[in-house]
C-alpha cells in the first residue's frame, strides 16, 4: 500500500529520487532563444551584400565566445564557493582576474612577440598564484562573518589591480589596461576566440569531480575522513577555476559578478546539490552574459555599451541583496 501511494507521487515523466527534466528543458530552450537573438542582432546588415562572410567572421565567433565564457565563469564562481564554503566568493570578488590581468600585462612587457596561447598560460599561471594566496590568507584570518571573506578578497585584488596599473602607467599600456578591463566582446572574430575551447575543457571537468568538490566543501576533516586528499583537491579546483578565469581575460576581459549571481541564485531556487546544479549553473552563466550582451548591443545602436558595465550593474544589485538577505537571517 505504501509503495503505490509514493508511487502515485511521482510526476508523470520523472522517476523516483530524481528531479523533472522539464524546467531544465525549458531553460534550455530559453538560452537558446537568447543565443540565436545573439546571431541575428548587431549593426550590420546581413542581408547585404558579404552579409554571409559577417555572420561567419564575427557572428558566429562572438556568440561562441558568449556560450563559453559565461558558463566557464559561473561553474568557476560555484567551484570556489564551494572551496571556501562562502557564498560571496567568485573570480573578481578573490582577485583571480585581478591577478590573470597582471600576468597579461607581464606576458605583453617582458616577451612582446609572443602569442595569444603563451599570453594564455602567463595570465592562468598568475590567477593560480594569486587564487592560492586568497586560500592562504583566508587560513590565517578569523572569520566571524561571511563578509569577511569577500572583503578579503576585494582588497587583495585592489592591491594587485594598483599594481598592475602602476606598471601599465611605467610602460606606456595603460590604454591596453583599461580595454582588458572593459570586458567586451567587440573584438571576437574568427581566427582570435578559439582559445575559449580551452575552458569548455574546464567545465567538463568539474561535472567529473563534482561529487569530490561537494565532499572538499565540507571541509578538511570531513573530506580526510572519507578518504579523499582534501590539499589536492583544493589545488585542482584553484587550478581549474584559475584556467578559466585566465582565458577569458586574455580574450575577453572582466565579466564582474557573473560567477556570484548564477550559482546563488541556482542554489536559492534548487539548494545545494553541486552536481544537479551544474547544468542549471552553466545555462544560468550563458542566459545571463548573452542578455547582458544584447542590451548592450541595442541601447545605444550603433554604438555599443560594453557587456562588463551591463553586467557590473546587474551584479552589484545582486550583490547587495544578497548582503541583506544575510543580515536579515542573522
Amino acid at each position: 500500500m505504501t509503495l503505490a501511494t509514493d508511487a502515485a507521487t511521482v510526476a508523470p515523466g520523472t522517476r523516483p529520487g530524481r528531479r523533472p527534466v522539464v524546467p531544465l528543458a525549458l531553460a534550455g530552450l530559453l538560452t537558446l532563444a537568447l543565443v540565436v537573438a545573439s546571431l541575428f542582432v548587431g549593426v550590420y546588415d546581413l542581408r547585404a551584400d558579404g552579409g554571409g562572410d559577417m555572420f561567419l567572421i564575427t557572428r558566429v565567433p562572438r556568440t561562441l565566445a558568449l556560450v563559453l565564457a559565461g558558463s566557464a565563469m559561473a561553474v568557476s564562481g560555484l567551484v570556489l564557493q564551494q572551496l571556501t564554503q562562502n557564498r560571496f566568493v567568485e573570480p573578481t570578488t578573490s582577485g583571480t582576474s585581478e591577478w590573470a590581468a597582471l600576468g597579461l600585462l607581464l606576458s605583453v612587457i617582458l616577451l612582446p612577440s609572443a602569442g595569444i596561447a603563451t599570453r594564455m598560460v602567463i595570465a592562468s599561471l598568475a590567477a593560480f598564484a594569486g587564487t592560492m594566496v586568497f586560500m592562504a590568507v583566508l587560513r590565517r584570518v578569523q572569520v566571524r562573518s561571511t563578509l569577511v571573506v569577500p572583503v578579503v578578497g576585494i582588497m587583495l585584488g585592489a592591491v594587485v589591480s594598483s599594481l598592475t596599473t602602476l606598471l601599465a602607467i611605467s610602460t606606456n599600456y595603460l590604454q591596453l589596461l583599461g580595454t582588458w578591463f572593459m570586458g567586451s566582446f567587440t573584438g571576437v572574430v574568427r581566427g582570435q576566440y578559439e582559445v575559449l575551447w580551452v575552458v569548455a575543457a574546464v567545465c567538463a571537468a568539474t561535472f567529473v569531480l563534482a561529487d569530490r568538490l561537494t565532499v572538499a566543501g565540507l571541509g578538511r576533516d570531513v573530506a580526510t575522513n572519507l578518504g579523499l586528499g582534501y590539499d589536492r583537491l583544493v589545488l585542482l579546483g584553484t587550478a581549474l577555476v584559475a584556467v578559466a578565469s585566465g582565458v577569458t581575460t586574455v580574450v575577453v576581459g572582466f565579466l564582474p559578478f557573473l560567477g556570484l549571481v548564477v550559482p546563488n541564485v541556482v542554489a536559492l531556487l534548487r539548494g545545494d546539490d553541486l552536481r544537479s546544479n551544474l547544468p542549471w549553473v552553466c545555462l544560468g552563466g550563458v542566459a545571463l552574459v548573452t542578455a547582458c550582451d544584447l542590451v548592450g548591443r541595442t541601447v545605444r545602436m550603433p554604438f555599443e555599451v560594453p557587456v562588463a558595465m551591463v553586467l557590473g550593474l546587474v551584479g552589484a544589485a545582486a550583490f547587495v541583496a544578497l548582503v541583506l538577505r544575510v543580515q536579515r537571517r542573522g
